[in-house]
C-alpha cells in the first residue's frame, strides 16, 4: 500500500521532467544587449541623431522607433535643415512583401494558415475568454482568425490590436519619405520577399507559436501605454526612454525558423547601405530602427568595427 504514493510521485517527478524537456525557450530580443556608450540622450531639439562619417562624407543617421502612433508629431527642424542637399535618403529597411515567382508559395503557405476553423476553439477556456474579451474590444468576429497555427493568430490579432490603437510600423519613415521626395532628395529602399517568412510561421513548433500569441494577447489587454510612453521620449531625444517601446513582434520573428538569420541580414544591409553613402563626398540621411542600430552587432556596431567614425547624439552639431 505504500507503494502507490511512491509510485504516484515518481509518475508525477517524470510527467514534470518530460514537460520541461519539451517546452520552449522563452522568447528572445536579438537587440537586447545594447552598446551602452551609444545609448546617449540628444543635446540639440527633436528626436537623437547619430553620424557615421569617413574623411568627406558624414551620413545622419536617425534612430525611428520598431511601433510608434500614427501621425506622430515631432520636431523636424534638424531633419529639414539636413534634408537641404542631402544626396540620398536611406529609409528603414523592414518592408516585405510577395515577390515574383515567390508570391504563388507565398500564397500556398497563406492558405495552409488560413485553414482550421475559429482559432479560439483550440483555445483552453481561461485563454479563450480574454481573447474573446480582445477581439471583441477590437470588434473582430470569430471568423477573423481561422487558423490552427497559434502564431498566425498571434500576428493577426497584433495587426489588428495596431490598428485599433492607431499604432503604425511606417511612421515617421513615411512622413520622411514624403518629405524627401518632395525636395528632390533620391530615396533608398529594401524590400524583401514575405514568401519565406510565411513559410517559417508554418513550421515554427506549436508551443513557440503559443508562446507568441500569449503574449500578443498580453499586449493586446494591456493597451498602448507603454509604446505611446516610449514615442514622447523618442521626440524629446530621450533615447533611453525611446528603447523601452514593445518589441513583440521581433522577439517572435526571431524565433521562427530562419528567424535570426534574417535579422542579421537586414543589419548587415542596412550597414552596406550606410557605407555606400560614403563613396562619395557630401552628405546623406538613413533611418534605422533604434534597437538594431544600437545592439551589439548592430548596425552602428558593424561600421564601427569597419573603422569608420561614429559620433553620440550628445556629440552630433
Amino acid at each position: 500500500m505504500r507503494l502507490k504514493p511512491i509510485l504516484a510521485a515518481a509518475c508525477a517527478l517524470l510527467l514534470a521532467t518530460a514537460a520541461a524537456a519539451q517546452a520552449p525557450p522563452p522568447l528572445t530580443d536579438p537587440d537586447a544587449a545594447l552598446v551602452e556608450e551609444l545609448v546617449v540622450t540628444g543635446r540639440l531639439p527633436g528626436p537623437a541623431w547619430w553620424t557615421v562619417s569617413d574623411a568627406d562624407t558624414t551620413v545622419y543617421v536617425l534612430g525611428v522607433p520598431s511601433l510608434a502612433p500614427k501621425r506622430m508629431q515631432w520636431d523636424r527642424a534638424i531633419f529639414e535643415k539636413r534634408l537641404a542637399g542631402a544626396k540620398a535618403v536611406v529609409l528603414p529597411f523592414t518592408n516585405i512583401r510577395a515577390k515574383g515567382v515567390g508570391a504563388l508559395g507565398a500564397g500556398l503557405n497563406l492558405l495552409r494558415l488560413r485553414s482550421g476553423g475559429p482559432f479560439e476553439e483550440r483555445l483552453e477556456p481561461a485563454a479563450r475568454a480574454r481573447f474573446v474579451a480582445v477581439r471583441t474590444r477590437l470588434g473582430q468576429p470569430a471568423k477573423r482568425y481561422p487558423t490552427g497555427n497559434a502564431l498566425a493568430a498571434g500576428v493577426q490579432l497584433a495587426a489588428d490590436y495596431r490598428e485599433r490603437a492607431e499604432l503604425t510600423t511606417t511612421d515617421p519613415a513615411k512622413l520622411v519619405e514624403l518629405l524627401a521626395r518632395r525636395a528632390g532628395v533620391p530615396v533608398v529602399e529594401k524590400t524583401y520577399d514575405i514568401g519565406p517568412l510565411l513559410g517559417a510561421i508554418v513550421r515554427t513548433p506549436p508551443q513557440t507559436g503559443r508562446l507568441c500569441f500569449d503574449e500578443v494577447l498580453a499586449q493586446a489587454e494591456a493597451g498602448p501605454g507603454i509604446t505611446l510612453a516610449a514615442a514622447r521620449a523618442w521626440a524629446a531625444g530621450d533615447v533611453a526612454g525611446a528603447l523601452e517601446n514593445e518589441r513583440t513582434y521581433e522577439r517572435c520573428l526571431a524565433a521562427v525558423p530562419g528567424g535570426r538569420a534574417f535579422d542579421e541580414r537586414m543589419k548587415a544591409d542596412t550597414a552596406a547601405a550606410i557605407r555606400a553613402q560614403l563613396a562619395r563626398p557630401g552628405h546623406a540621411i538613413a533611418l534605422v530602427p533604434l534597437r538594431p542600430l544600437l545592439a551589439e552587432r548592430g548596425v552602428l556596431d558593424r561600421l564601427r568595427a569597419e573603422g569608420l567614425r561614429v559620433t553620440t547624439p550628445g556629440e552630433v552639431d
